[in-house]
């Protein structure tokens, strides 16, 4: 099993550790702001194929880097005038930039599953810290076996992952709960690759442009988190319940009153007073509590579309879609 190291007791011990394992080309689990991720040096093709193989990810799938700050970033990936304002607004924090790589970069190929762009991130807190010691940018997936539940605790990953890496680092709870929101900057235009942590009215907030949303699912995938079917119970989920059966587990949102509830296998709300915040926080941690509940379907109540709301509905809906 996975060592397990408390960052907030043992620091410069987890440092240590983390950039030995690291160093010898195998992925860690490290706490962000976000999700818990599953971490290995960027530019080591090696350390980037065990991330695939632990978490059973197909290799189409690109892989966020995250750098220790903006000026890290600049020495792997070109930044147009609108992309650097937004890293210097959002940096560090829960956005996701993908940009063009640099010739000759050295972030290998398999992270960006070979396409000429790279999708980058500066986390806040510990990981900045580990990532600037470390001296290399850090491909990090979220910490679970692909497609299933994102973890926000280092609980989670053991569950999970505890197997199969050989240290987690532990934090507590996830801050934000949901993953980074993803854009790209095409033409002048901001498109929105994935909702996530960072609300899409503050990017726009910021650069004073609406952004850009796909219509249709997009068979190109040009970051993470875009498979249709993604962060996936054992159970099934129905989403939009105003109801729910006795063999069901219910996820509400808000005080609404839900029929049935009475019956439920297991009766979570991720807000009682409609906090999106809160609710994006309790997301995940409350999908693996009704999936482990032995419930056939997980029935959640609809949650408002605006906001991280948008995040957490874009995660409900592909929890809920067909699996293959």
């Amino acid at each position: 099993m996975a060592e397990i190291i408390d960052i907030r007791t043992n620091k410069q011990q987890a440092i240590e550790a983390a950039s030995k394992v690291l160093g010898d080309g195998l992925p860690i689990a490290i706490p962000t702001e976000t999700v818990y991720g599953l971490a290995a040096d960027a530019t080591n093709p090696a350390a980037i194929a065990r991330i695939y193989e632990t978490k059973g990810r197909p290799q189409f799938n690109p892989l966020i880097c995250h750098m220790a700050d903006l000026a890290m970033a600049e020495d792997y990936a070109d930044f147009d005038p609108i992309s650097r304002a937004l890293a210097e607004a959002f940096w560090p924090g829960p956005l996701t930039i993908v940009v063009p790589l640099k010739t000759e970069s050295g972030i290998h190929a398999l992270a960006t599953a070979g396409l000429d762009t790279v999708g980058i991130r500066v986390p806040k807190g510990f990981a900045g810290e580990l990532i600037r010691a470390f001296g290399h940018p850090l491909a990090a997936p979220s910490a679970n076996t692909s497609g299933k539940i994102s973890a926000t605790s280092a609980a989670h990953v053991e569950a999970d992952l505890g197997g199969k890496i050989k240290l987690i680092l532990d934090a507590g709870a996830s801050d934000v709960g949901v993953e980074s929101t993803i854009v790209k900057v095409e033409n002048g235009k901001i498109r929105l690759l994935r909702p996530g942590g960072l609300p899409a009215s503050e990017i726009e907030r910021v650069s004073g442009q609406r952004l850009m949303r796909s219509k249709t699912a997009s068979a190109a995938i040009e970051a993470p988190g875009m498979l249709a079917s993604h962060y996936a119970p054992g159970a099934a989920v129905r989403l939009d319940a105003v109801d729910v059966g006795d063999r069901e587990a219910l996820i509400a949102f808000g005080a609404s009153p839900v029929v049935g509830s009475e019956t439920a296998r297991i009766v979570l709300n991720l807000s009682p007073n409609g906090d999106l915040a809160e609710a994006a926080t309790n997301l995940f941690d409350y999908m693996k509590r009704a999936d482990a509940s032995g419930a056939a379907t997980i029935a959640f109540t609809a949650i408002p579309d605006e906001g991280l709301g948008e995040a957490i509905n874009d995660r409900l809906r592909r929890a809920a879609a067909p699996r293959e």
